[in-house]
């Protein structure tokens, strides 16, 4: 037997599973990898030892089942302690609809709701219940939990959850705000309360995952109160490709006007909009950076409006929260892209007192190697801080919490 204990983290995409072993005390990566372009002939996977060297191999044709196939028979085999090391396989799951508010070991009723409520992630969570019968499959003799990216924000009021629609759109099915990234704004408010060196029950902070899809979290005391991602990913911020919040008429318009049909509102909202629609260069904000930064007219509307709607929410966040300890950004553009996090707390600074440190905020960048910390001056009137999040390692300390 091995003499140490790891969580196996699974992943799972329509067309990729990623993967991780992780120590769930030290967040030590001891594998991590992805398989991807499953289903499709150039299907590949990849993985690395700790810091070791990247290494690939062809998995063609090869389904989610056959990747951790590979990854057992292949990956693991020539390394049986680390195979004997995993105690339990932890799940992300997008949507848990209104079934669940914490990490759950799955069974057959777990696998039955996130069925259910697959019409409110329908890229997602059939993915995910791939994933969840190829891992029960391949690691039969392990606790299989499920962690969702809903459950987070199951502490809202009704306030801030119900929309303002007939009563039985709700009762009947479900609609109201769900958010998202319940995992990284969980992470991000422990941590920002462990750098603050405050207890999480007497934190409030507004968290900031700012990725191709992003969200604003209001957490007071450890507890969501409000979130800017609605019934479903789409609503809130400008993201990558999405539109964010959005008037409701659009639709119609477009319909009516243009003789698009819903499928297709829904191809451009979720697929063509967002920072690719507004910059006309990229859906990544790196190239829209480098047009910002030579005076593209279309990059700096892209960056500028993304970093409004981003301060408005934020701003908005002071409502359910009465008073805020920190702002924190993390995700690939929270933790990458100081200029969005300037120009923020630039549209910030008059009415709320946000001051960065200049030199600390442009070097804070965590593909430079930046742990986490405060990137804001002594005087700022809230703090601010950058924190790479780290979903994955939250999965696994959940998937282990069931061992016993």
């Amino acid at each position: 037997m091995a003499n140490f204990t790891t969580a196996l983290v699974i992943n799972c995409g329509s067309t990729s599973v990623k993967f991780a072993i992780i120590d769930p005390k030290d967040g030590h990566v001891y594998l991590s990898g992805l398989a991807e372009a499953l289903g499709l002939p150039e299907a590949e996977i990849s993985w690395r030892f700790g810091d070791g060297d990247k290494q690939k191999a062809s998995i063609s044709g090869s389904d989610h089942e056959q990747a951790l196939v590979y990854l057992v028979k292949n990956i693991l085999a020539p390394h049986p302690e680390l195979l004997e090391s995993i105690i339990a396989c932890g799940h992300r799951i997008v949507h848990g609809g209104e079934f669940y508010s914490q990490p759950t070991l799955i069974d057959d009723e777990v696998v039955a709701n996130i069925e259910k409520v697959i019409p409110f992630a329908p890229l997602h969570n059939p993915a995910h219940l791939l994933g969840i019968k190829a891992a029960r499959n391949n690691f039969p003799n392990i606790p299989h939990v499920a962690v969702f990216d809903t459950a987070f924000h199951q502490t809202m009021p009704p306030e801030a959850y119900r929309f303002a629609i007939p009563e039985e759109y709700y009762r009947e099915i479900g609609i109201r705000r769900y958010g998202a990234h319940g995992t990284s704004h969980m992470y991000l408010s422990q941590q920002a309360a462990l750098y603050l060196g405050k207890d999480l029950k007497d934190t409030n902070v507004i968290t900031c995952h700012l990725g191709g899809g992003a969200s604003v979290c209001a957490v007071k005391g450890g507890k969501c109160m409000d979130t800017s991602m609605g019934l479903t990913p789409l609503d809130g911020l400008i993201m990558a490709t999405r539109t964010g919040s959005i008037d409701a008429s659009v639709v119609f318009f477009l319909c009516d006007r243009l003789g698009k049909t819903p499928e297709e509102v829904k191809e451009i909202f979720n697929k063509k909009s967002g920072l690719l629609a507004l910059s006309g260069v990229s859906s990544d904000m790196r190239p829209i950076c480098e047009g910002y930064e030579h005076g593209d007219e279309r990059c700096t509307l892209a960056m500028d409006a993304f970093c409004y709607r981003l301060a408005k929410f934020i701003a908005s966040y002071y409502v359910p929260l009465g008073h805020v300890d920190a702002i924190v950004f993390s995700g690939g553009i929270g933790e990458n892209c100081w200029e969005a996090r300037k120009i923020t707390c630039e549209m910030l600074k008059e009415s709320f007192g946000t001051v960065l440190d200049e030199e600390v905020n442009v070097k804070a960048l965590a593909r430079l190697g930046f742990k986490g910390g405060l990137i804001s001056k002594p005087e700022s009137k809230i703090k601010v801080l950058m924190i790479p999040t780290n979903e994955e390692l939250v999965i696994a300390r959940s998937a282990v919490e069931f061992v016993k």
